[in-house]
């Protein structure tokens, strides 16, 4: 479908509408700041044949954080009742190009599908297009998704505390610069502001050019820049473990496969008394 191992262009896509063995899933998801509503705008236009993978009902519903990784189980139920398999060609998008999706390709994969894709330049690309788009809510036949956590990839708080502490492992952080600097608040109650010692700023907006992820050339001055080597293991990190993710596919694209995600992310690190915070720029 295409060259790049992890993207896919509109105009590729395309002709592989309707194709058994092909699964696409909007991703969209919103921050309340953004005003906008994924599930309405999805059931207003979508490409055709796609699913919609709610990320808020998609989680573990017994955890106090919000979009930590559920079961096996749970996840397997879900995703499989959406139509999609682990073995399919599975292709995820969102509304805003390069934001939501990325959580969904990364937790897709750490549950076992091997062949995910994202849509470069997400919906509005497909739009720009000229490409059709099918309204309605998801038309989905049940399907048999087999899930394996890959738990390598996932980082938990007592091993993230190890990791800070020990100060030799790379943390990414893509939260804006404000938040991870503590100039602006944060939107949970009762979390604090700043970053993890150690850690380094990553916003997911510097990734993207005009919705689209950087070019290899591009993405590796940033992370350069940033602090961060993209060769070497990478812990990211975010408010809630959604745009992390980004991060996570940014480096896979440059081949690194030594990236890994805290799933309890800001909102888990901020709210605990038990966390060494600091403020201001990375150290």
């Amino acid at each position: 479908m295409s060259d790049h191992p992890f993207l896919i262009t509109a105009r590729d896509l395309k002709p592989h509408i309707g194709r058994d063995g092909l699964s696409i899933v909007d991703a969209s998801w919103y921050l309340p700041a953004q005003k906008r509503f994924a599930r309405p705008e999805f059931e207003a236009g979508h490409i055709p044949g796609a699913v919609f993978f709610d990320q808020d009902e998609i989680a573990d519903k017994s955890s106090p954080l919000p979009h930590t990784l559920p079961s096996e189980a749970f996840f397997a139920e879900r995703v499989g009742a959406l139509g999609v398999r682990e073995t399919d060609t599975i292709v995820v998008y969102d509304g805003m190009g390069f934001f939501s999706a990325p959580r969904v390709w990364w937790m897709l994969r750490v549950f076992g599908a091997k062949d995910v894709r994202l849509l470069d330049g997400g919906l509005p690309s497909w739009i720009e297009a000229g490409l059709p788009l099918e309204t309605g809510p998801s038309r989905a036949s049940p399907a048999p998704f087999n899930a394996r956590l890959d738990r390598e990839a996932v980082v938990f708080i007592d091993e993230m505390k190890d990791i800070v502490a020990g100060g030799a492992h790379q943390i990414a952080d893509a939260r804006s610069g404000e938040r991870f600097r503590a100039e602006a608040p944060e939107p949970r109650e009762g979390v604090r502001g700043g970053h993890m010692p150690g850690a380094r700023s990553v916003p997911i907006g510097s990734l993207t050019d005009g919705g689209r992820l950087k070019d290899a050339e591009a993405l590796r001055t940033l992370f350069a820049e940033a602090g961060i080597d993209p060769e070497q293991p990478v812990v990211t990190s975010c408010g809630s473990g959604v745009t992390a993710a980004a991060i996570n596919f940014a480096l896979a694209s440059l081949h690194n496969r030594n990236v890994r995600l805290y799933d309890g992310s800001w909102t888990e690190w901020g709210s605990r008394d038990d966390t060494p915070v600091e403020t201001g720029p990375a150290r």
